[in-house]
């Protein structure tokens, strides 16, 4: 049913042989957790969930109890030799209490992540349970079939599936696994969703970063005459989705009810939306919104292809600019020319540790530029969706970026949002809150 052309590349460190298919460690029942030599392309074969229920699982010994479903390498104090990548283990406190289970990569920094809690080993059933908790979430409480044909199923820690997400759009689930663990058992579980809620198709990637993070590489795996591109609907407005070119699963499902809000506020108004990516923010303002002009800016030629795309799709008049956000807003303070309401919503500018001073730096000078171009007590709709960057911080940061971009200019903040609820935030894991959109209006 799937492609069977996998690759693989692991990371090899430290006292690590990478001709051999398991660590040069000394004998023993146990070994310290480090970097992981190359392993074999059978790794990433799909496996059952769960082992059978008579297999004797490896243990993992921890350092220090913490009730978190991630578990780093330095939490680790020794793990079996039977334990491999992806492995389904036991895990013990330092004086042997049985702690949960849950799934175990040396390779990875997230070392340990948590299935469940408790001396007793889940099963099936667990998962099953979970699956139709996220689906009655969905669609029962949030009822989004009545309002789009794409939108959020897991949402990997938040309903159990710590490292997994699953978007639905029609027909097709598309799923992008953040973990080795969930890699091999994403065909499983997609198995288990496509039987409630009746789609056909399956997509299954693994986002680059998992090469640095979780030491593993491998191209999509799509169940067979898979689409490369399908059309979704929100809120009746129609949108491509290509899984060949599409950022992630395809499609950003998080910012449909923002979208939406949009819309109330653009009617009969000019509208500019930085950052456009396929255009959403932008359609909705036009068709939705019934703005009376629209413009939309992308560095990404591509995207801005599958955006003209989309508005021919819903018959929308929108101005499509290939140019950089930077010079683009320049180019407007320059010539004087200014919006009712601007909507600014880059790609993550913080994607690791290493990069917060020069993220918040390039939020602050969007930011900056951004209000130049907002006319008198107009609005401007700003995101972050770099979860390095906490929401108090980055409303600090707007309200320098007022203080900065013209004298007398000030800020008011009329709204907070984030993403939409079918991304929901587990209380246990309150950093997993990544989308900020703050609604502001900027006053001279």
């Amino acid at each position: 049913m799937y492609v069977d052309t996998l690759k693989i590349a692991f990371l090899t460190a430290g006292a690590y042989d990478p001709r051999m298919s398991r660590p040069n460690v000394p004998p023993g029942p146990s070994h310290p957790v480090k970097p992981a030599p190359q392993y074999a392309q059978s790794m990433l074969r799909q496996r059952p969930i769960f082992p059978d229920g008579t297999a004797k699982l490896p243990i993992v010994r921890l350092r220090s109890v913490r009730r978190h479903p991630n578990l780093f390498r330095k939490m680790v104090a020794s793990a079996d030799r039977s334990a491999g990548p992806g492995d389904f283990v036991q895990v013990l406190s330092p004086q042997d209490e049985i702690i949960g289970f849950g799934f175990y990569n040396p390779m990875a920094e997230i070392a340990v992540r948590m299935v469940s809690f408790g001396p007793t080993p889940p099963e099936e059933s667990l998962v099953v349970a979970r699956l139709d908790r996220a689906i009655a979430l969905r669609r029962d409480i949030l009822r989004l079939d009545d309002k789009a044909t794409a939108y959020r199923v897991i949402h990997a820690e938040a309903d159990g599936f710590p490292g997994l997400v699953v978007d639905r759009y029609g027909d097709i689930l598309s799923a992008e696994a953040f973990s080795l663990a969930m890699y091999q058992r994403a065909e499983a579980i997609l198995a288990l969703i496509a039987a409630r809620l009746g789609t056909k198709h399956t997509v299954i990637q693994a986002p680059a970063k998992t090469h640095g993070q979780e030491g593993f590489t491998a191209p999509p795996l799509k169940s067979e005459n898979c689409p490369q591109s399908t059309i979704i609907t929100e809120f009746e407005t129609q949108f491509r989705v290509d899984f060949t070119e599409g950022h992630k699963t395809g499609f950003f499902c998080d910012q449909r009810d923002n979208r939406k809000r949009l819309a109330d506020l653009t009617p009969g108004r000019t509208v500019l939306d930085v950052c456009c990516y396929t255009g959403g923010f932008a359609l909705q303002a036009a068709r939705l919104g019934q703005a009376a002009e629209v413009t939309a800016v992308d560095l990404d030629e591509q995207a801005l292809e599958t955006a003209r795309q989309n508005a021919k799709l819903n018959r929308a008049n929108i101005k499509f600019v290939h140019v950089d956000a930077f010079q683009y807003l320049r180019d407007m303070i320059s010539n004087g020319t200014k919006f009712d309401v601007v909507v600014l919503d880059p790609p993550k500018l913080i994607r690791n540790r290493a990069e917060i001073d020069a993220g918040t730096k390039k939020h602050l000078d969007l930011n900056k530029l951004a209000m130049q171009v907002v006319a008198p007590g107009g609005i401007l709709v700003t995101c972050s969706c770099s979860g390095l960057l906490p929401e108090a911080e980055f409303l600090r940061l707007l309200q320098s970026a007022a203080k900065y971009a013209g004298a007398g200019k000030s800020i008011q903040i009329l709204e907070r949002t984030g993403a939409s609820a079918d991304h929901p935030v587990l209380g246990d894991v309150p950093e997993s809150e990544y989308l900020h959109t703050a609604w502001l209006r900027v006053l001279e």
